[in-house]
């Protein structure tokens, strides 16, 4: 698999001197397409801001981030627009659902931006948040929902538009531990099954578990980057070997 997304010698300063902040430093980084990332540190390491830069919501001081081939430094600010409309789908820890709007009106609203008619929008909308789950509830509105349901609705609205890529920042933030499982187990789903390659921002280790690979930012750079799976693998043949020799 080539990488789809890649970056190279990303640097982020905030402010002039002499009172500006590095927020990366020199930031190497390439994810292929399917993976299922978690992004761990330390407030103030880094990694929401990497996010960003990911997401097309803020741009390198210098280096180059290619998305799908496509160098994103050089594209303008309705380029960048386009791109994050149709390949890049966002959930956000505070759900950032309309109040007082159904979790169906919700979830059709990136397809309104794309101007697709109204009877497509609402088959896809149903559909997605069929995939999470709730679509006996999309007559509801989102102000009358759980916190774990609004998620879900967040979810679905992430994915309706079918963007190739998952941005989710502590998507289990605001939510209990059952619930928080539940809505990991969704995000799985939607790697695995659906192919969606997905970087989660997460301070929760259990949570990061989920996904196949881990990486760690401290002071601006990664510290470790590894692969969770093989991890958990190894983990799972030293207790089969260990009851072996009970």
């Amino acid at each position: 698999m080539t990488d789809f997304i890649a970056l190279h010698n990303i640097h982020k300063t905030y402010g002039k001197p002499p009172n500006s902040f590095e927020a990366l430093r020199g930031v190497n980084l390439s994810i292929t397409q399917g993976e299922f990332v978690a992004l761990m540190g330390p407030s103030g390491s880094g990694k929401s801001t990497l996010a960003n830069i990911l997401g097309c919501l803020d741009s390198p001081t210098s280096g180059i981030y290619n998305f799908c081939g496509v160098n994103v430094s050089d594209l303008n600010l309705k380029q960048k627009a386009l791109l994050r409309r149709n390949y890049i789908g966002f959930i956000f820890q505070g759900f950032n659902l309309l109040p007082r709007t159904t979790a169906l009106e919700n979830v059709e609203l990136p397809l309104l931006y794309r101007q697709i008619p109204r009877k497509e929008r609402l088959k896809e909308a149903m559909c997605a948040l069929e995939m999470v789950g709730l679509k006996q509830w999309y007559n509801h509105q989102s102000n009358a929902l759980s916190g774990g349901q609004q998620q879900r609705v967040a979810i679905a609205r992430a994915i309706v538009s079918k963007p190739l890529f998952l941005l989710a920042d502590e998507p289990t933030g605001n939510l209990d531990t059952t619930r928080s499982v539940e809505i990991m187990e969704i995000l799985k789903h939607l790697n695995t099954e659906s192919k969606i390659t997905i970087l989660m921002v997460t301070h929760e280790l259990e949570m990061a578990q989920y996904a196949s690979r881990k990486i760690v930012f401290l002071d601006g750079n990664i510290k470790s980057d590894s692969n969770t799976e093989s991890k958990n693998t190894e983990t799972q043949i030293m207790q089969s070997q260990t009851k072996e020799f009970k």
